[in-house]
């Protein structure tokens, strides 16, 4: 093989991270290159990368500028034709390039792929991030083979299957570096969550494939920047939610599913409520109100990539033509093999 990959781990303030998992990542990705583009870590990252581990390539972005600011910056200087873009908190497994690096090499109109992601705290489980591939519902709402909403299932094999998806999960996402910086990377409008969501959705819309292939295996520890039960994440996650929407789909499409987002969201406030976590439904009021404060700026991103058609979700990749919410709440189906 002699495709190169760049494995780019992003890092704020993540000494005790990058101690943890930086090691294993370097030992497992050899030969290929690890380089970590650092965020302005105001902790003893730098330090300790300096003493530590002098072979890999330290990018210095000089200033915080999130996921995906962070990641557009950092791979300006890398030219490896495959870039992984991973967390900091990711233990990888001896191996787990060979499948993704042949899955590229067989597959050429693939620009993203995610390996199964499992769970580093409770290991036989998926995790949240990811699990074996990412998919999007009629209304938005994403989920996972192997996880719906807050429901993890056990790995027993069932998920094994490479697969064209519609999203590749942030946590392990290897791209054609190329592809990455012609579409424009990550939007820095979104700052964290979601943004490689809107990135695989364009990746369609501009004719490429995005894939899982879970004959590569990693664990993620999640929640390391920010917890599930941080009202910041819910402030995100709804209003990139809707930010994706307004972007991606035909324009009174868009308009249709945010209606029955405003009520749908307005539903998971109050659900939010009746569970005693006040902060978390003033979150998704808040998100709301942030995403009619960006329209015209999210009308300038549409406009940037109006060359790629905006398709419905019918004609894309890894969609639900149904209510995952109805289906999860209504009928209690909690596993992904009750939806395909």
């Amino acid at each position: 093989m002699s495709t190169t990959i760049a494995v780019a781990v992003l890092n704020w303030n993540g000494k005790s991270l990058l101690q943890t998992y930086l090691p294993g990542v370097i030992k497992d990705s050899a030969p290929h290159k690890v380089y970590v583009i650092d965020n302005d870590s105001s902790d003893e990252s730098l330090a300790y990368l300096n003493e530590n581990h002098p072979e890999i390539t330290v990018i210095q972005t000089g200033e915080n500028l999130g996921y995906a600011g962070g990641y557009n910056e950092g791979l300006k200087g890398i030219q490896e034709p495959i870039s992984i873009l991973l967390n900091s908190d990711v233990r990888t497994t001896p191996g787990w390039l060979n499948p993704i690096l042949e899955h590229f090499e067989n597959h050429p109109d693939c620009a993203a792929l995610q390996p199964k992601i499992r769970w580093d705290r409770s290991p036989e489980q998926f995790e949240y991030a990811g699990a074996s591939g990412g998919f999007m519902d009629r209304w938005a709402y994403p989920f996972c083979r192997g996880r719906v909403f807050g429901t993890l299932e056990n790995d027993i094999g069932q998920y094994n299957t490479p697969k064209e998806v519609f999203w590749a999960t942030g946590a392990c996402l290897a791209v054609r570096t190329e592809v990455y910086k012609t579409l424009g990377g990550l939007d820095p409008m979104l700052f964290a969550h979601m943004e490689e969501i809107d990135l695989c959705w364009r990746m369609q819309r501009a004719g490429f494939e995005v894939w899982v292939q879970p004959e590569s295996t990693v664990y993620h520890l999640g929640g390391a920047t920010l917890s599930a039960d941080n009202p910041k994440k819910t402030f995100l996650n709804f209003r990139n939610n809707l930010i994706i929407v307004m972007k991606n789909l035909p324009h009174f499409s868009a308009l249709g599913v945010i209606f029955l987002r405003l009520l749908l969201d307005g539903l998971a406030g109050i659900q939010f409520l009746l569970a005693g976590k006040p902060r978390h439904t003033f979150a998704i009021i808040r998100a709301h109100f942030a995403f009619y404060g960006k329209f015209s700026s999210i009308q300038r991103s549409r406009a940037r990539t109006a060359k790629y058609p905006f398709k419905r979700f019918s004609d894309l990749k890894g969609t639900y033509p149904e209510s995952v919410v109805w289906q999860y709440y209504g009928k209690g189906n909690k596993r992904f093999s009750d939806f395909y």
